[in-house]
């Protein structure tokens, strides 16, 4: 499946580099590895809790939740 992700030019030099090294014409491989890694740390039951959570945001919760998503997005940036 195709998606957009926003990523930062310094995430996209250093995944752009990786790729090369490992003689790969772009860095999906290495974000689904990423994100296969990411799923198995949090295990099946934060998983499942998390997808039964899909659509049961009102529209307040909805920002609110990307309010503090950006804001330890960007607390991540820093560091």
């Amino acid at each position: 499946m195709r998606t957009t992700v926003e990523i930062s030019d310094e995430q996209h030099r250093a995944l752009s580099v990786l790729a090369q090294q490992r003689g790969l014409r772009g860095f999906s491989q290495l974000v689904q590895e990423a994100l296969d890694s990411y799923l198995s740390d949090l295990g099946q039951d934060e998983i499942a809790v998390l997808l039964d959570l899909e659509g049961t945001l009102d529209e307040q919760q909805e920002h609110e939740l990307r309010a503090r998503i950006e804001a330890a997005r960007a607390t991540w940036r820093a560091s």
